[in-house]
């Protein structure tokens, strides 16, 4: 068989001559794009050193991805459409660009989702590198599915397949397996929350109800909390988020409001008088700030003061050792100026009179009730 005889040849509707040239096109593209790829990633990489953002690291990182299989198999497709292919041939070359496409995204996708993803395990591994490990591994499972069961669904409804029904029994199968593990669901995505919103990290102090301890450890379904007395206690994440949490290791300053009363017999000067001495002890402490003192109301044995101060060390020790540094003062000071700290009295006024009875004769006389 002669030249002439083998470009004359045909496939698929065209002859060897336009196969050569395809080919042809393909290695040139393919070159083409190889070399676009490497300028950029280059150009990208000199600019890394320059910027303090980590947008342009992520770009490289992301377009450092790309399938050369899959660029290849683009450069072909390129080289393809110069090539006359019958109807049928040239639908299945747009469905062949549609897949090498779909799955290139997929790549770079996946390769977005881990950089991410390491960003934030940097970012929050120094409070908990354990749970943010698995938060991290949980979210990547759950975004890495989500991205490719989407890509899979087109490229099945591209190729023609209804994807409809497939989807609805995927539905169906999907709930029903939600609710056989919703508990063990429902406190992974608990888990997720914490790691996201941070009510609470490991080392805060925290009181749940009648529960007051130091995280110890947040995982992927339950929360171990030290308590203070000593026990350990294991609360799962969709309980805890329920409740409301007072987080104390973010308290910033106590505001402290406590009454005390003293005896009725406080001349009107010295109960005019006691808001100042109260004033001054505090103002008399670096770590205190004074809001108010006020004669509040007439109680039942005493005259009754409100008092509003701050404490601005969060540390409870160290509002103990202030209330009571306060609490000797006010009483050194009220001894001073002649004030007495009231207790529980009751006093009971007896009026009664005494009257003269005719006492009846001897005989006759009967005892009388006392």
């Amino acid at each position: 068989m002669d030249a002439s005889s083998l470009l004359s040849l045909t496939f698929m509707g065209a002859d060897a001559r336009q196969w050569a040239t395809a080919v042809l096109v393909a290695i040139v593209v393919f070159a083409v794009f190889s070399l676009v790829l490497r300028l950029t990633m280059g150009r990208l990489k000199a600019m890394t050193g320059k910027t303090k953002t980590t947008l342009d690291d992520d770009i490289a990182e992301v377009l450092a991805s790309t399938n050369r299989g899959l660029l290849f198999l683009m450069s072909l497709l390129i080289g393809l459409g110069l090539v006359n292919l019958t109807d049928a041939w040239q639908r299945r070359m747009d469905q062949a660009w549609f897949i090498v496409l779909a799955l290139q995204i997929g790549l770079w996708g996946g390769k977005a989702i881990s950089l991410l993803l390491a960003r934030y395990v940097h970012r929050h591994a120094a409070g908990n590198a354990l749970h943010t490990s698995a938060t991290a591994t949980l979210m990547s499972w759950g975004l890495r599915t989500i991205l490719w069961a989407t890509l899979i669904l087109a490229i099945l409804s591209n190729l023609g397949v209804n994807v409809t029904a497939f989807v609805a029994s995927l539905g169906v199968g999907g709930i029903a397996v939600a609710l056989a593990v919703q508990n063990i669901l429902g406190d992974l995505f608990a888990s997720l929350s914490i790691a996201i919103d941070k009510p609470f990290e490991v080392g805060d102090f925290i009181v749940v109800n009648n529960v007051a301890g130091t995280i110890e450890l947040v995982g992927l379904k339950s929360t171990r909390i030290r308590s203070l007395g000593g026990e350990q206690i294991v609360m799962s994440n969709t309980d805890l988020l329920k409740q409301t949490i007072s987080n104390y290791k973010r308290l910033q300053q106590r505001r402290i409001v406590y009454t005390f009363g003293i005896t009725y017999d406080t001349t009107p000067e010295q109960a005019q008088e006691v808001p100042n001495i109260v004033k001054r002890a505090v103002e008399s402490s670096q770590r205190l700030r004074f809001d108010r003192a006020h004669l509040l109301n007439f109680g039942e044995s005493s005259l009754d003061y409100e008092v509003v101060f701050f404490v601005l060390d969060p540390d409870y020790n160290v509002y103990m050792d202030e209330r009571q540094a306060l609490n000797l003062k006010l009483m050194q000071e009220f001894a001073a100026i002649g004030v007495e700290f009231a207790f529980p009295t009751r006093t009971l006024h007896v009026n009664g009179r005494l009257q003269a009875d005719t006492a009846p004769p001897s005989d006759q006389a009967q005892p009388r009730p006392a």
